[in-house]
This record gives structure tokens, C-alpha cells and sequence, in this order.
């Protein structure tokens, strides 16, 4: 019995998703030089969470208003990682129209869990952008 127990705890971590995510926290979303970044756009997600926030990488700086997305993120972004104290507010449609909603400081590896009206989602769904921190 007492070598089932660790080998059973080794399993439960392995599957607990997010518990080995590479989605950086949001605490370490600085450049080199120290300076902060409001939040981090990524191409690819997975149904696997170790997989999420890979691919190219789209960097936001702090006071950046991107009412039309360049064209290869306009409706690209699957994952997304908010900096600390700092929210990101995204449109479904350029221009700033559509939907929108704003996430706040934190890691969101799957953007298709996160709710656009009834029958949406947020995973390659992201067509302006406006980020702020404080």
C-alpha cells in the first residue's frame, strides 16, 4: 500500500490540467529590460494544457489600442496571458465592434472555454484589442 500511494499522487498531478501548463504566470510577463508588458497573445491552444500558449507570440504593450489587429492575428489568438495589474479588453470585430469582453491579470491557455454570447467563443476570435495597466 505504501508504494501505491505516491505512484497515485504522480498520476492525479500528471492529469490536473494546468499543473505543468507552459503559459508563462502572469508575473513574468516582463522584456528584458525590466519593463512591463500588458499581456501576451498566442496562436496555438490545445485540448492538452501543456500544449496551450505556443506558436507565435503577439506582445502588448501597456496603453496599446489596436482598434484593427495586423492581419495575421486578426482572429488568430487562441491563448492569452494578462500581466499583473493589468486588464485587456478584445472585440470580435475590427473596429473596435461586436462582442467584447475584458479579462483581467491571469492565464487563459483556452480561449474557446471562455463564453462569446450563446453560441461562441473567444478562441480565434479576437479582431481589436485595447490594454491598460495600473
Amino acid at each position: 500500500m505504501s508504494l501505491l500511494c505516491p505512484l497515485l499522487l504522480a498520476l492525479a498531478l500528471v492529469a490536473v490540467p494546468g499543473a505543468h501548463g507552459t503559459c508563462p504566470v502572469p508575473a513574468d510577463l516582463k522584456k528584458s529590460d525590466g519593463t512591463r508588458t500588458c499581456a501576451r497573445l498566442y496562436e496555438k491552444s490545445d485540448p492538452y494544457y501543456d500544449n496551450c500558449c505556443q506558436g507565435p507570440v503577439l506582445s502588448v504593450e501597456p496603453g496599446t489600442d489596436l482598434p484593427y489587429l495586423p492581419s495575421d492575428w486578426s482572429n488568430t489568438a487562441s491563448s492569452l496571458v494578462v500581466g499583473q495589474r493589468c486588464e485587456i479588453t478584445v472585440w470580435s470585430l475590427p473596429g473596435k465592434h461586436g462582442k467584447t469582453r475584458k479579462f483581467t491579470a491571469g492565464t487563459y491557455p483556452r480561449l474557446e472555454e471562455y463564453r462569446k454570447g450563446i453560441f461562441g467563443d473567444w478562441s480565434d476570435s479576437i479582431s481589436a484589442l485595447y490594454c491598460k495597466c495600473y
